[in-house]
């Protein structure tokens, strides 16, 4: 059966044969060209929907038990002690001090051997700082040979700083961890990895400190070290910090060893010690375990 055109072209033809006045049918438009798909423009941003920090609850009863400082013991011995101890490490990370300090909110908590106190000594430095009225802070298990923070805190491990070293897409939102103690937040040390000093040398290390130092200014970073006279791994992180603690155990650390232990760190403006379990009979002229001596290298906060 002819089409409806054929059908319109003989009626046509047939009015022009009978003398009807029919005008020229114009040519009919070429078909139109194939469109080429319309690009979409790429997003600038991945496409993973940014995840926000999660949150974790640390048991405050079980911590103020074991006689660290949190916002329901702020008025204990141990609180009292970090008032002190973080004073000047703020006065320098604010640009305070007796002169200025480059990356002065970075501040590692080392010691020369283990079990001197640093992780103890890191979370209530923390803790204290969090507590202020115009600091933020964020507490890094740099330790990742021997990680430590995570478990004092009675939660457990996950993803954290060598997962974002490594580079395998991991955002930092989604490995911070935002606490019930208001301003402090955690990162945990993340997956273990062969090549632990390597990659904290490395330009994304540099790159990540940074970052974590400039996105907000307020924020103080205390860095979990490893001992100094244990691995590389604290050697190397001292090259990034403006500001160093280093914790000392009363009676036990030998001298040299401390001597040793301030000889491996490079290129830190700032070395500061605390003296840690301090029997009574020795406790120094502001009455606490912590704080500054002024005798021997092994008993004082000296500044280098």
């Amino acid at each position: 059966m002819a089409s409806l055109i054929e059908k319109a072209a003989q009626r046509l033809e047939q009015l022009r044969q009978a003398g009807a006045d029919i005008p020229d049918t114009p040519e009919a438009p070429p078909a139109a060209a194939a469109r080429p798909p319309v690009a979409m423009p790429r997003p600038t941003q991945s496409l993973r929907p940014q995840s926000s920090s999660k949150v974790v609850q640390l048991d405050l009863d079980a911590l103020t038990e074991a006689g660290f400082v949190t916002p329901k013991a702020q008025r204990s011995l141990t609180a009292e002690q970090f008032r002190v101890i973080k004073r000047p490490l703020l006065a320098n990370a604010m640009g305070k001090g007796a002169a200025p300090v480059t990356h002065g909110n970075r501040i590692m908590i080392t010691s020369a051997l283990a079990g001197e106190g640093k992780t103890f000594t890191a979370i209530n430095l923390a803790v204290s700082i969090a507590m202020e009225l115009d600091h933020t802070v964020l507490l890094v298990d740099a330790d990742v040979s021997r990680p430590s923070v995570m478990k004092t805190l009675g939660l457990p491990s996950g993803r954290g700083l060598m997962d974002l070293l490594v580079g395998n897409e991991t955002e930092m939102s989604e490995v911070l961890l935002r606490t019930n103690i208001d301003k402090l937040t955690l990162l945990p040390s993340g997956t273990p990895h062969a090549r632990a000093t390597e990659l904290l040398a490395s330009d994304a290390m540099s790159t990540l400190v940074e970052e974590m130092g400039h996105r907000y200014p307020e924020r103080i970073i205390i860095f979990d070290s490893p001992p100094l006279l244990m691995t590389t791994e604290s050697r190397v992180l001292a090259t990034h910090m403006g500001q160093i603690v280093m914790v000392v155990q009363a009676g036990q650390t030998q001298r040299a060893q401390v001597r040793h232990a301030l000889e491996a760190i490079e290129n830190c403006p700032i070395k500061l010690m605390v003296l840690n379990q301090v029997r009574e009979e020795e406790r120094n002229s502001y009455g606490y375990g912590y704080g500054y001596g002024t005798e021997a290298p092994a008993e004082a906060n000296t500044t280098a």
